[in-house]
């Protein structure tokens, strides 16, 4: 079968799958994903209405879309559920690190509230954020691994735990409720150049500058730094087509080849060094605790463990491979940090002076 009948093909499978009409919810729809799965969603004939529910109010818009502050941890959310033909899970929180009871509040709960409301109003799909970091540490031999490798995740940040602890919910929660077609969506890390600005308040701080990025004279190398990347855009493709294809169960979502030292060395025309990760972990246990820095020492000691994922079954049944390789991926991130870049999403926003100073004066990663 040549490339172009098979497109068809594919397309012709699609058109006969996919619902009229639908009004899909999108949680966490301001955030780095939910920004591209709204646009995503917009460009879909097959899609008639999107609802964007977020904590805090936007004035941002999209085609076919409208918006809602909506705290899932709180909110009564019978009424945003109701009439939708599919919900996409997307909502979380990796602020306040030094108090995991609120993420855990946001993330956890939240999303056993979000999901039951939606089973009371009959939702018949849900598609739910995972990650790669659902996953436990990886085979010594470093194969990659497929769907079925266990997700117990790491327990020395909050991130895995709650990750892993959703995925077991996800079982009983699929076991009682036949009738939805859930899938949960496995990504590795993911990047566009609008969400450079909201990853390095998340992961860098106040005192990491855009500029620095144009002056690292050197990138270590430390055993276990391997990280599966892809773009926010290829990552709203698959969303889409996981709600409008009758498909169920996990999906791993990642471009090739991984990225390591050597890529962002090359990438950022610094020397790779190879560097004990115990003296790295040491330095970032230094910067968390002292309030330098946001990211909590776990985090890194769950890189440095995550496995390489096999994304068989997504190129199958879902249709799907990325567009843009990581190496392009890197370069307009990397870009968007240097000129501060964002989007008009109150997650988003582009870096300022104005908003250093207020990631200062609310405390470094403290501020939800």
């Amino acid at each position: 079968m040549s490339e172009e009948t098979q497109r068809e093909e594919t397309q012709r499978e699609e058109t006969q799958a996919a619902p009229s009409g639908l009004h899909v919810v999108v949680t966490g729809a301001t955030g780095n994903v939910g920004t591209a799965v709204v646009r995503a969603l917009g460009e879909q004939d097959a899609v008639k209405s999107i609802l964007g529910v977020a904590r805090r109010a936007t004035e941002w818009t999209a085609p076919k879309a409208r918006f809602e502050a909506v705290d899932v941890a709180t909110a009564e959310l019978d009424s945003t559920m109701r009439g939708a033909g599919a919900l996409i899970h997307l909502a979380w929180l990796f602020h306040p690190t030094h108090k995991p009871e609120k993420t855990w509040e946001n993330n956890v709960l939240g999303t056993i509230r979000t999901l039951t409301a939606a089973a009371d109003a009959q939702v018949p799909v849900i598609v739910v954020a995972s990650s790669v970091g659902a996953y436990s540490p990886g085979p010594e031999d470093g194969h990659a691994v497929d769907e079925s490798w266990p997700t117990h995740g790491w327990p020395g940040a909050a991130y895995p735990r709650e990750k892993a602890y959703l995925e077991r919910w996800l079982d009983v929660f699929e076991r009682d409720h036949p009738q939805i077609r859930v899938v949960r969506m496995r990504p590795g890390f993911i990047f566009q150049r609008g969400s450079a600005s909201a990853q390095r308040r998340i992961f860098g701080g106040p005192f990491v500058p855009g500029s620095l990025v144009r002056a690292i004279p050197v990138v270590p190398d430390m055993p276990g730094l391997s990280m599966q990347i892809l773009h926010a855009d290829d990552v709203a493709d698959a969303y889409v087509r996981a709600v409008l294809r009758p498909v169920r169960g996990p999906f791993n979502l990642a471009a090739e080849p991984p990225v390591d030292a050597h890529t962002l060395g090359d990438l950022l025309g610094a020397r790779v060094v190879p560097v004990r990760s115990g003296l790295v972990r040491s330095a970032a246990a230094a910067a968390w605790h002292t309030h330098l820095a946001p990211a909590e020492p776990g985090l890194f000691d769950t890189v440095l463990r995550l496995p390489l994922m096999d994304c068989a079954r997504a190129r199958s049944e879902l249709g799907w491979s990325p567009a843009h390789s990581p190496v392009e991926v890197l370069r307009e991130f990397v870009d968007g940090l240097r000129s501060g870049a964002g989007l008009p999403t109150p997650p988003l926003a582009p870096d300022s002076v104005r908003g250093r100073i207020q990631e200062l004066a609310t405390g470094v990663g403290a501020r939800p």
